[in-house]
């Protein structure tokens, strides 16, 4: 019953729908770039309101990630992505979604096995690996004498 890998890529060419780069990639492109305008407006909004640019920064960042939650909890974000593609997954929007998605999608489990346990579901490989890394990157830096 195996296949030949000749024959597995033959089926796998004729169940796969082609890819539509040419629609995709402006669509992406343009999602992500009026993401980012969102973001640069919000931060000279902030800016105008006397806040300092860390300061402006910080509370547009607060403002995306509620915005990604918010968008994706009633089912927009999902819709945007479908359409948009990679354009969705501008760092700080892109990550508040996966990590809302997956607790909002297991809610009905319960407060503690559903949503706080889900919500770490993408997040966990982000902090470990992220932490591993910069431990790393420490030791390299110490073990060459640049720290």
């Amino acid at each position: 019953m195996g296949k030949t890998p000749k024959e597995y890529n033959k089926m796998l060419r004729e169940s796969s729908p082609p890819s539509q780069s040419a629609k995709t990639l402006p669509m992406a492109f343009l999602v992500g770039g009026l993401i980012c305008v969102v973001g640069q407006a919000l931060t000279d909004w902030y800016g105008s309101l006397g806040l300092t640019k860390d300061e402006a920064g910080a509370w547009c960042s607060v403002t995306l990630v509620l915005l990604s939650v918010v968008t994706t909890g009633l089912g927009w974000y999902q819709k945007l992505a479908r359409k948009a593609g990679a354009g969705t997954l501008v760092p700080i929007t892109g990550f508040a979604n996966a990590m809302s998605s997956p607790a909002i999608e297991f809610k009905s489990e319960g407060f503690v096995l559903g949503l706080a346990a889900k919500l770490f579901v993408i997040a966990g490989p982000v902090v470990v690996y992220g932490t591993v890394a910069s431990i790393l990157y420490g030791l390299v830096l110490v073990i060459f004498g640049l720290a």
